[in-house]
C-alpha cells in the first residue's frame, strides 16, 4: 500500500523537469509520527509543493480529513536564522503555483515544518484580477463560412445561432465577404467573449457577450471629405473620356444617371458635347480611401446645358435638382440598358430579318450582350412575365394606369414575380435573343393609354418641384457649388480654343 501512494506522490520541480518523491521516511516524520493516522486517510488531492532551489527541499502541505471546511490560515514567514561563521545560507525562492497551498491549522504540523522552507508566502491572486484574454484572427477567403470559422476556433454551432439569432444588427454577420477579417476573443475556457467583423478600413461589426446574450452594434470611422473637381470633352465616348478626366467606373455611371432623364446616353451623345463634375474624396489617415458623391454636374450635350445640383433636405432626403430647384429625377428614365447600342428604331414600316417582310416596329431595339442587366424605367406593377409570341421571354409593366413598358427577348428574368411592385432602376430581366430574334438585344416599348409612341421621343412626365419652403435652404446650398460649375465651365473653354488655335 505505501509503495502505492509513493507513486502517487511523486512531484515534479517546475523549473528543472526532474521528479523528486515524497519518501516513506518524510510522510513518518510529517503525518505517521506527528498524527498517528493511516496513509489512507491522508487527502492526496490537496497537495501542494514548492521548489526553493536545487539546494532546499521539497515541501509538501497535506490537508487532514475534517479540516478542509475550516477557514484557510497561512503561515507568517519567519525570520531565517543567521548563519553561522564561514558559511552561506543557501538561496531560498518560491516558485508561483496555479492555487495558493492550503494550510493547516495544526500546531504539530508548523512544528514540523522546517524554518528555512517558510521564507515567503505563496502569491495570492487579486479577487478583481481580470481573466487572461486572446484574440483570435481569420482572414476571410472564398468559400469560407461563419460556420468552418467559428469550427476552426472550436466554437460550438449553437452559439453562432444564438449570436446571429440575438439581432437584426448580428444577422448581418452572415454577409461576410472576401477580404474581410474576423476576430475573436476567447477567455482562459476558450469561451467567446467578444467579436468584431472587419469590413473594410472604415466599417466593422462588434459583438460583445453580455449576462442575457449579445449586444451587436455597427461601427464606422470618420472620414475627411475634400471637394474636387473635374471637367472633360466627349471626343470617343463618355467612358474612355471621363476617365481621362479623372472619374472612376462609379462617378461615370452616376453622372449618367443623374442626366439619364434628360440625355440618352446611348443615342444622343456627340463629339464635342462637355461635362463638368464637382465630387468628394473620402481620406483616412490622410490616405484616399474612396470617391464620395457628386455635389454637382454639368453636361452639355448638343448644345443644350443641363445642370445638376445635389440638395439633403430637412427630412434626410438627398435627391438632384436643377438650379430652380426642380427634380432632375422623372417618372421615367430613357433607357432600360445602360450604353447600349440602338440597332433598330421605331418605325411604321421595317424589313423584319426573320419573318422576311416589311412590317412597323413599335419599339426600339438595344444591342446589347446576353446577360446584360434590364432595368425597369419607372416604378410600377408587373402585370405579366413570361413567354409570348415574338417576344420571347417579356416582361410588362404598368406604371401609374396611364403607362405601360415592354422588355422583350430576354435571356432570363429576376425574381421579380407577376403581380410584384418595382422600383424604378429595380432589373427584371437580362438581355438575350428569345423570340424572334437574330441577335442578343432588348426590345422595349413604351405605351400611353395602350397607344405605341416612340421611347425615344415621348415627352416624359415630370416630378414635382422643391416646395417653395425649402427654396431659400436649397440656394444657400447650391450657390457655391454652382459657381465651381461656373469655374470648371470657363476653364474648359478656353483649353477648348486653345487646343483649336493650334
Amino acid at each position: 500500500m505505501i509503495h502505492d501512494y509513493k507513486s502517487k506522490l511523486e512531484l515534479k520541480s517546475p523549473r528543472r523537469g526532474n521528479p523528486r518523491s515524497l519518501t516513506l521516511a518524510a510522510l513518518g516524520v510529517l503525518f505517521l509520527g506527528a498524527t498517528g493516522l493511516a496513509v489512507s486517510q491522508i487527502d492526496l488531492r490537496t497537495i501542494q509543493a514548492a521548489d526553493p532551489g536545487p539546494a532546499g527541499p521539497v515541501v509538501a502541505t497535506l490537508a487532514l480529513p475534517g479540516q478542509s471546511d475550516r477557514p484557510a490560515r497561512r503561515p507568517q514567514p519567519e525570520a531565517a536564522p543567521a548563519p553561522e561563521a564561514g558559511t552561506t545560507s543557501p538561496a531560498t525562492r518560491t516558485d508561483p503555483v496555479s492555487k495558493p497551498a492550503r494550510a493547516v491549522d495544526d500546531p504539530t504540523e508548523e512544528a514540523a515544518a522546517p524554518a528555512e522552507a517558510l521564507t515567503g508566502e505563496l502569491p495570492q491572486p487579486a479577487e478583481d484580477a481580470p481573466a487572461a484574454y486572446r484574440w483570435v484572427e481569420y482572414e476571410i477567403r472564398k468559400g469560407d463560412t461563419l460556420a468552418k470559422l467559428f469550427q476552426r476556433a472550436d466554437l460550438s454551432a449553437a452559439l453562432l445561432h444564438r449570436i446571429t439569432h440575438s439581432s437584426d444588427t448580428a444577422a448581418e454577420l452572415a454577409k461576410i465577404r472576401p477580404g474581410q477579417s474576423l476576430r475573436l476573443r476567447l477567455d482562459e475556457q476558450g469561451e467567446l467573449d467578444e467579436l468584431v467583423l472587419r469590413r473594410d478600413r472604415v466599417s466593422s461589426l462588434r459583438v460583445e457577450a453580455v449576462d442575457d446574450g449579445f449586444t451587436a452594434v455597427e461601427e464606422r470611422r470618420d472620414l475627411e471629405r475634400r471637394v474636387v473637381t473635374a471637367a472633360g470633352v466627349i471626343e470617343s465616348s463618355l467612358f474612355v473620356d471621363a476617365q481621362k478626366a479623372g472619374l472612376d467606373d462609379n462617378l461615370i455611371m452616376e453622372l449618367a444617371g443623374i442626366f439619364g432623364w434628360d440625355i440618352d446616353f446611348a443615342l444622343e451623345i456627340r463629339a464635342g458635347d462637355r461635362f463638368s463634375v464637382v465630387y468628394e474624396e473620402l481620406f483616412l489617415d490622410g490616405e484616399k480611401v474612396r470617391n464620395g458623391d457628386i455635389l454637382a454636374a454639368e453636361f452639355v450635350n448638343q448644345g443644350n446645358t443641363h445642370r445638376a445640383v445635389r440638395y439633403l433636405n430637412d427630412a434626410g432626403d438627398v435627391a438632384y435638382y436643377d438650379p430652380e430647384g426642380r427634380s432632375k429625377r422623372r417618372a421615367f428614365i430613357r433607357t432600360p440598358v445602360k450604353f447600349a447600342r440602338v440597332s433598330s428604331g421605331f418605325t411604321t414600316r421595317r424589313w423584319h430579318p426573320v419573318l422576311k417582310t416589311w412590317r412597323s416596329h413599335k419599339g426600339v431595339d438595344y444591342a446589347a450582350p446576353t446577360g446584360t442587366p434590364v432595368k425597369a424605367t419607372g416604378d410600377g406593377r408587373i402585370t405579366f412575365r413570361g413567354r409570348k409570341g415574338g417576344y420571347g421571354r417579356v416582361v410588362f409593366i404598368e406604371h401609374a394606369g396611364k403607362y405601360t413598358t415592354v422588355y422583350g427577348h430576354l435571356s432570363r428574368f429576376s425574381k421579380a414575380a407577376n403581380g410584384a411592385r418595382v422600383k424604378q432602376g429595380q432589373i427584371v430581366g437580362y438581355v438575350g435573343q428569345s423570340g424572334l430574334a437574330t441577335g442578343p438585344h432588348l426590345h422595349y416599348e413604351f405605351r400611353v393609354n395602350g397607344v405605341h409612341r416612340n421611347p425615344l421621343r415621348v415627352k416624359l412626365p415630370k416630378s414635382e418641384p422643391l416646395p417653395e419652403s425649402q427654396l431659400a435652404e436649397f440656394r444657400r446650398q447650391s450657390q457655391p457649388l454652382l459657381a465651381r460649375l461656373d469655374e470648371l465651365d470657363g476653364t474648359t473653354l478656353l483649353a477648348e480654343a486653345d487646343t483649336s488655335a493650334r
